[in-house]
């Protein structure tokens, strides 16, 4: 018996059995049996019982005088006629049903008529077993009307072969008649050996030892695809019970319902268990609907699907595929007529035509037979050898190229027709057929060819065919044909030479657009014979119009892969091949053909789409004049699989029982039918003494969970339950009968089964369980429950629990990777833990290629959101996110959102009230889902994360700073470090916006992120503050730098200074100012160093403002001026002053050398650090023996020791103190005396001098380093500080307390001078610790110190480690 068809296949041309001999004309026997005339016998004596006599028949015709039964005449006296002796009589048969054989798809009628009294009671029965016409409505139909009584089969299939028996019986007796019913399928005509069998099987149904088996065709092969010159392989394994080795099926492949042979082109295999079909070097004639057939004693059962061929890639790109299908038509002795079928793609241009080969069987040699290409799909061939064999081939050929060659057609022989039928057409391999002739007889001259006409004309060629002449004589004729154009009688001979040998002949070179008439002359070696009649005028041109375009085209789901496509008929399309049928992807207008063979319906499956891909379809039509324009395109359609009802519910459980009502659960139909399940229908019948009753409804309105309570049931009584699941395509076929269940009231203490358990984020290993709760409660509340594991394949010893006390826990961990696994729940209260749930199905722990988890995401709004994809979503999926896995339908606290394949669950306010578990669940998949847990600490993670996304920062590496530049320009920057293109920058001085203009010039170079802002000078209106204000999309920053009172002065004095020394500098000018020094003659030499000097600059020295002529010429070429003043006396002290002067400008210079000047002429006490320790020192202008100088330290004179010692080097004095300590701090002071006067220079060594005035010029740290530095682990850490100090400081960095050494995790810059930078890549906890940079010149030292915590993600901030 074959398998059921899908509703939504029942009409696809390659599903329907029914497109099998559709154009075939019944063949119903007839009923070979003679008629007589049925005629009343009346007796006097009274009724007697009837005389045995011929029974008449009366024959039924339909408008066709068809035969189409057989009936009874009614009259009104025959109920009397029937029992006119007022006897009653045992049932007796009229007119006896009679068998039919019919082919499948129609209709048939078993007829007969019945007499007896009382009216007896008929029953049809099929192969003994009675036919109940409600059981299978439309099926069957019977008819009793005045004694005649019938049986109709509607639409006949194989199952209805079979013997049928009518039974009448009444209170005398009863009686029984046989007829067979034998339904015939077309490829019986070629299969008579399989009719006899079913024949014999119908009429000896039962044998007493016979043998019924029982085939399934498993593995089954599916729509395949392959490529021209391609090998291609399909079958399907075949169980045959029971399996004996002498009765082997016999198994057979049928192309297009046409029955395959083994060739070199089809090899077929039977291997005992497996059928196989191998299809050698495809072409597209190979594309069809293949079937397999396997036929046994007992019948056959068969599966088909459709294989597709594709086009081989051309050896030119763009030319056309190759025609297909060529065959051989009306062949003759000379003459033979090629015909194909277009190719579905012409390589991008149309199809200029179309070149025939031909060649001899059993030479390679290929022979072109036309010149130009003809378009029309049909061509005649002359010139052939009579009794030679020939193949053929054609080529299609466009503007870019030929196309490959066709498959080569079947051998035809050149002979004559009737030759052929005597001879057959098997021919040697010489190609060769021998023709022998009758000696010749007297001579007569042949008559007039009969029947003359044009049978097919285009504007390339016109073929005649006629009938020899009845008076032809014994020997064979042969033809001349001649033509005239109409309107003339002047008659041409067309084949002057050659007379034709065939009835047929083709005239080709005439004129296009002319009319020609045609007639044809016999001769013989007796002479010619007159003409035939002549044809009617005929017009050159072609009489075969190409088919207008086909309909509407209307597409419907099939499959996930594929498209059922329908469309209207082409209008009036005559000779029509069939068509073609091409689609698109939505907007792409690349179309590709769905078919390379027509196909004659107007309805076919695409096969090979792309799911969820949405396409467009349109369809040609064909005939040998050409291919139509093409339909309009349909409507797009996204491939997905058409809907069907689902299957039956399964797993019929109670879940508690009262009086008169019972709780019942069921699992889900393992197949939901491509839509959600809208509901469940239960039903329900009593069963008594193990009898069942009949099925009564127990809910009208469907219901949507898998659990229902029947009510008013008779308590004590027993029932059975069967479940139907409902979607939008219909209500599926009921579940099997549950078992038989007895409705009294639980009294148990302990609860009952927990129900509806499902298994969801399947991993490798682990598992969440859910379940809901057991209906019975008990004597009390469910406090936990047990939840038991096994193997799947476990006996059921092998139960064993996950926990040892009741639990709500659903999450399985420490599972076996690939094993398989099946899990029940039992609830427990107090009284007792009740009765175990349900296994699941088996579940193997196994993480799915693909399997993704949820994500949880903060965006550049801070919005925080739980996102979920899925790869393999099908078009009916549905993402269901639950939380602590109770489904969120409308949740107040979230917004779900789905796009494609992924969804997300965005939280609007997030707070404490959000905490949980979010799993997230998708529907028609193959259990696609994942959880996420979100506690406390990630909740504020988040937040944080959150907030610093809604209200970002711009990094920066440096604050805002200032320096002074050449010219004494003032530059205020600093540096971001990362900033866009789009980034900007705001210039804030004392809440004012300042811009580009004279006073002030900016620049922002984004790709290194430097703000910079310049001013020429500084005057007294610029104290105050000055702010960056950054902005780079939503993220923001600022920094300020303040310059006010000491600070501002100081920039300010120090801007004015570098301004002139800048502007002194431009003319002669002293880089060393006037000084003496005294020779070893104890001459005091006066001296200067100059620069910027030319041949034009003059220096003139002057004392006490008179000009010193100087006798010697000076002499620049050194840059030193001097000035000697042998045996100095006080007559020679005075101002001393030097000027240097030119067109440029000029520079002074002054000394004092009088008493006060010697006197003050020392320089302010200063602090060195040295290697032994802290020195004091200060320079004077001349040292001598007449000098005194005396040492304090807390105004007490210094005792000097070993630690402290004191010395001259130069006009140096100095202290030095090695080893200082804490005693050691304090105000120290430096007393001279000359014996005129004195001075005293005082500096606190743990402060700064009071007449110090260079201290600016001292090493230090000006800022930017913090005290503590917390950072999470695996982040980076960048810090940069301002460097002062002239000259350039050393810079050190230390680490608890040891020099560092810059490398690839510690980074240490110091860039011009100024900023040292400090970076640590990839923070982790070996980084905690002190930091120190320490900073030096020959001025001082000094350091600055901070402390670097690095806490774990999961750690709470500033934990140090």
């Amino acid at each position: 018996m074959s398998g059921l068809i899908p509703f939504y296949q029942k009409h696809h041309r390659h599903y329907d059995r029914g497109y099998r001999s559709r154009e075939a004309e019944s063949a119903i026997s007839q009923y070979q049996q003679s008629s007589s005339t049925y005629s009343s016998h009346n007796s006097e004596g009274g009724v007697s019982p009837l005389p045995k006599r011929a029974k008449p028949t009366y024959l039924a015709m339909d408008k066709e005088n068809q035969i189409i039964g057989y009936v009874v005449p009614i009259f009104r006296e025959y109920h009397k006629r029937l029992n006119e002796d007022s006897l009653m009589h045992t049932p007796e048969f009229v007119i006896k049903p009679r068998s039919h054989t019919v082919w499948e798809k129609q209709c048939v009628r078993l007829h007969c008529t019945i007499s007896g009294w009382p009216e007896p009671r008929v029953v049809w029965y099929k192969n003994n077993v009675s036919i109940d016409p409600m059981a299978k409505p439309g099926k069957y139909k019977v008819v009793s009307s005045y004694s005649v009584h019938s049986l109709e089969i509607n639409k006949c299939d194989f199952d209805d072969t079979a013997q049928y028996r009518v039974s009448a019986m009444n209170s005398k007796g009863e009686t029984s008649a046989f007829a067979s019913v034998v339904v015939k399928s077309r490829f019986e005509m070629n299969h008579p050996k399989l009719f006899l069998m079913r024949t014999l099987n119908v009429i000896a149904p039962s044998l007493p030892y016979g043998v019924k088996f029982e085939t399934n065709i498993v593995e089954k092969f599916g729509v395949s695809f392959g490529r021209e010159g391609e090998t291609l392989s399909f079958g399907c394994s075949v169980i045959i019970y029971p399996s004996l080795q002498r009765f082997q099926p016999e198994i057979e492949w049928y192309r297009d319902d046409k029955l395959l042979v083994p060739s070199k082109w089809v090899q077929m295999h039977w291997s005992g268990d497996r059928a196989t079909l191998t299809l050698s070097h495809l072409n597209k004639e190979d594309e069809g609907l293949y079937t397999l057939r396997v036929i046994t004693k007992s019948g056959f059962e068969t599966h088909s699907a459709y294989v597709f061929v594709r086009d081989a890639d051309a050896e030119i790109a763009g030319a056309p595929g190759a025609p297909l299908d060529v065959h051989s038509l009306d062949a003759n002795k000379d003459y033979v007529i090629v015909s194909w079928k277009q190719p579905a793609v012409d390589g991008g241009s149309p199809i200029l035509g179309y070149f025939v080969d031909r060649c001899e069987v059993g030479v390679t040699h290929w022979v072109q037979c036309n010149d130009t290409p003809v378009k029309f799909a049909r061509f005649p061939v002359t010139g052939l050898v009579e009794g030679r064999s020939y193949v053929f081939r054609v080529r299609a050929v466009n503007k870019v190229g030929m196309s490959h060659p066709s498959r080569v057609s079947e051998p035809v022989a050149a002979m004559d027709p009737a030759d052929r039928t005597r001879k057959g057409t098997s021919a040697p391999w010489t190609g060769q057929i021998i023709v022998t002739e009758e000696e010749p007889v007297e001579g007569v001259v042949p008559g007039r060819p009969r029947d003359l006409s044009v049978i097919e004309a285009t504007k390339n060629y016109v073929v005649l065919s006629w009938k020899p002449p009845g008076d032809k004589g014994h020997e064979g004729v042969m033809y001349y044909v001649e033509k005239c154009v109409s309107g003339t009688d002047s008659w041409q001979r067309v084949n002057t030479e050659i007379p034709v040998r065939s009835p047929r002949f083709a005239l080709f070179d005439l004129a296009e657009g002319k009319s020609y008439r045609f007639r044809v002359r016999c001769c013989n070696s007796a002479g010619v014979g007159e003409p035939s009649e002549p044809t009617e005028a005929t017009t050159v041109g072609d009489k075969l119009d190409i088919p207008s375009a086909p309909g509407r085209v209307v597409p419907t789901r099939n499959t996930d892969t594929s498209v059922v496509v329908s469309w209207e008929a082409s209008r009036d399309a005559k000779e029509l091949v069939g068509y073609y049928i091409e689609s698109s992807i939505a907007g792409s207008n690349a179309w590709e053909p769905c078919n390379n063979k027509p196909v004659k319906g107007t309805r076919f499956i695409c096969h090979g789409l792309t799911t969820g891909e949405s396409y467009v379809f349109r369809v040609r039509a064909v005939n040998a004049a050409g291919i139509s324009e093409f339909s309009q395109e349909s409507e797009a359609i996204k491939v997905k699989a058409a809907i069907a009802s689902p299957t039956p519910p399964y797993g019929i459980t109670v879940l508690e029982c009262v009086r008169d009502s019972m709780v019942l659960a069921w699992k889900q139909p393992t197949f939901i039918g491509g839509a959600d399940i809208t509901g469940y229908f239960v039903d329900y019948r009593e069963v008594i003494g193990g009898v069942p009753g009949k099925w009564h409804e127990a809910n009208i309105k469907a219901v949507s969970e898998r659990a229902y309570r029947v009510s008013e049931l008779k308590e004590n009584m027993l029932y059975q339950f069967q479940v139907r699941a409902a979607n939008m395509a219909g209500v599926g076929i009921p579940s099997l009968p549950s078992e038989t269940f007895k409705c009294e009231e639980w009294t148990i203490a302990v609860p009952g089964p927990p129900h509806d358990l499902q298994v969801q984020e399947v991993r490798k290993d682990s598992l969440v369980l859910l379940w809901k709760p057991p209906v019975y409660q008990g004597r009390d509340a469910v406090n936990g429950y047990y939840i038991d594991i096994k193997e799947a394949d476990a006996d059921f010893e092998m139960w064993r629990g996950v926990n040892e006390k009741a639990t709500h826990k659903t999450f399985m961990t420490d599972l076996k990777e690939g094993e398989s696994y099946v899990f029940r729940v039992r609830a427990q209260n107090k009284a007792g833990v009740g009765k175990a749930s349900d296994p699941t199905e088996p579940v193997e722990a196994v993480t799915k290629p693909g399997t993704a988890e949820i994500v949880v995401d903060v965006d550049d709004d801070g919005v925080i959101s739980l996102n979920f994809e899925c790869s393999n979503l099908t078009a009916d999926s549905k993402f269901v996110w639950s939380k602590n896995y109770m489904e969120m339908t409308e949740p107040e606290r979230m917004t779900l959102e789905t796009k494609g394949n992924k969804s997300k669950a965005i939280f609007k306010t997030p707070s404490e009230e959000d905490l949980g578990i979010y799993s997230c669940f998708v529907t028609h998949t193959d259990g696609a889902s994942a959880s996420y847990t979100l506690s406390e600490e990630t909740l504020k993670e988040l937040l944080k994360v959150s907030h610093d996304h809604k209200f970002p920062i711009i990094p920066l590496k440096t604050e805002l700073a200032v320096e002074l530049l050449e010219k004494g320009r003032v530059r205020f920057w600093l540096q971001a470090e990362k900033i866009s293109a789009n980034g900007k920058v705001e210039y804030v001085f004392n809440d004012n916006m300042i811009h580009q203009g004279e006073k002030y010039k900016m620049n922002f170079d984004k790709n290194t992120g430097v703000i910079e802002m310049f001013m020429e000078s500084l005057g007294k209106e610029d104290e105050g503050t000055f702010t960056f204000q950054l902005q780079d999309g939503k993220a923001t920053n600022q920094s300020s730098l303040v310059l006010i009172g000491d600070v501002f002065k100081q920039l300010q004095k120090e801007s004015e200074f570098q301004k002139k020394e800048w502007i002194r500098k431009q003319g002669p000018h002293f880089v060393e100012y006037l000084g003496y020094e005294v020779t070893p003659e104890c001459c005091v030499r006066l001296k200067c160093k100059v620069a910027n000097m030319k041949k034009d600059s003059v220096a003139l020295w002057y004392k006490d403002g008179r000009e010193i002529k100087v006798n010697e010429k000076l002499d620049f070429s050194e840059g030193v001026l001097t000035l000697e003043i042998a045996q100095i006396s006080k007559k020679d002290a005075g101002i001393y002053e030097v000027v240097l002067k030119d067109d440029r400008g000029k520079d002074t210079s002054t000394l004092n050398l009088t008493d006060q000047g010697i006197t003050n002429s020392s320089t302010p006490l200063k602090i060195q650090s040295t290697e032994e320790g802290i020195r004091l020192y200060t320079f004077v202008s001349y040292y001598n023996d007449e000098l005194h100088v005396t040492w304090h330290h807390k105004d007490a004179a210094i005792a000097f020791t070993e630690r402290i010692k004191s010395g001259v080097v130069g006009e140096q004095l100095w202290l030095q103190i090695s080893e200082p300590t804490e005693k050691d701090k304090g105000k120290y002071a430096i007393e001279f005396f000359d014996g005129k006067g004195g001075l005293r220079r005082t500096v606190e060594l743990a402060g700064q001098g009071e007449e110090t005035h260079d201290h600016i010029h001292r090493a230090r740290v000006a800022g930017g380093l913090p005290d503590v530095v917390t950072i999470q682990e695996g982040k980076s850490l960048n810090l940069t500080c301002d460097i002062w100090g002239e000259p350039v400081p050393e810079v050190t960095w230390l680490k608890n307390e040891r020099e560092m050494v810059s490398n690839d995790h510690y980074i240490l810059k110091f860039d011009s001078g100024k900023f040292a930078s400090f970076t640590i890549t990839c923070v982790n906890t070996s980084d905690s610790g002190k930091y120190s940079i320490l900073v030096k010149n020959k001025y001082g030292t000094e350091s600055g110190d901070f402390t670097v915590s690095v806490f774990l993600p999961d750690e709470e901030p500033g934990k140090k480690k």
